[in-house]
């Protein structure tokens, strides 16, 4: 059901809201009181106005049960965004914000449900088309990066990266030629790359059928490759660095995917891994990837998504 068949058949309870959120409209967040955006984390007016019509709609205004929601849509997402942002406990946000534990509870909807992905998604095929590209990626890169773990993390989803001298996890990544996430899975840091590729490549195969060619470091060459070409119809091209190189060198196409994960150490929260469950760490990421996405196409963060002239292909 389309967004706006939602907005045309439901009626409001609020007929001039202070927000345009669909909380507010249809929801309960009008009875509640306006929050002061004073936080460098906090959408923009510029920046709501490219996520407002790209935000999903939720399941109780579908008619498929649950209460409307109380809390604005803003003030929520402005809420995890300072999480993000400034890598902070649930139960450290500030007052002005909603409590923290319906803050989480947002937060883990969205990403059980699939509403982050969605809201993700269609961020990255807006930033795509704004850059000229197709909706559909032809192409992909691919690249892991390991992680520290906080106490909390149980041993049975963590390990220890050998190559990396790092204990914790290990987030492996599938971005387009523009460094947006295609794909992300979690692992334990003792997990090799190319064991982590089978269910990731799995993964963009089912998401985006239009890709054929991945490039990839030589953690991933061997058997992988023709797994890769046999069960994903995808050719995985391995960039080795040579032998007679000295000194730093910048690869062809490994360079976006490598952008990408410094781009992700910009929020405090990714840095290092404090979430228990994998899938949740996944979400950070994803939620980090909005906030740069969202920022672009609004001016926040320029040139964040621009290649380049030297490197222009």
């Amino acid at each position: 059901m389309s967004q706006s068949f939602v907005l045309a058949s439901a009626e409001s309870n609020a007929p001039s809201p202070a927000c345009d959120c669909l909380a507010h409209w249809f929801g309960n967040a009008a009875d509640g009181p306006d929050r002061v955006r004073c936080y460098g984390s906090d959408l923009t007016e510029a920046e709501w106005q490219v996520i407002r019509p790209l935000l999903p709609v939720p399941a109780w205004l579908r008619g498929r049960g649950g209460r409307p929601e109380g809390y604005c849509h803003r003030v929520m997402l402005d809420a995890v965004r300072y999480v993000v942002d400034n890598g902070v406990k649930w139960a450290n946000l500030p007052a002005d914000f909603p409590p923290y534990r319906r803050v989480h509870a947002f937060a883990r909807r969205w990403q059980v449900t699939g509403l982050l992905a969605e809201l993700h998604d269609r961020l990255r095929d807006k930033v795509r088309a704004r850059e000229g590209r197709s909706p559909d990626p032809t192409a992909a890169i691919v690249d892991s990066q390991s992680l520290r773990a906080a106490a909390n993390i149980p041993r049975s989803t963590s390990g220890w990266d050998g190559g990396k001298k790092v204990g914790g996890r290990k987030r492996h990544l599938v971005v387009d030629c523009l460094g947006l996430v295609l794909a992300v899975v979690v692992t334990a840091a003792s997990v090799q790359d190319r064991d982590a590729a089978v269910p990731l490549l799995e993964r963009l195969r089912t998401l985006y059928f239009s890709v054929r060619l991945v490039w990839a470091d030589g953690g991933y060459a061997g058997r992988l490759v023709d797994w890769a070409a046999e069960k994903c119809r995808l050719t995985l091209q391995i960039v080795k660095r040579s032998d007679d190189t000295v000194g730093f060198v910048v690869l062809p196409r490994r360079w976006v995917v490598e952008r990408t994960l410094s781009r992700l150490m910009r929020s405090r929260r990714p840095v290092r891994d404090y979430e228990r469950l994998p899938a949740m760490h996944e979400a950070m990421v994803l939620w980090s990837m909005t906030m740069l996405m969202s920022g672009r196409p609004a001016g926040r963060r320029p040139g964040a998504f621009s290649r380049p002239a030297s490197r222009a292909r």
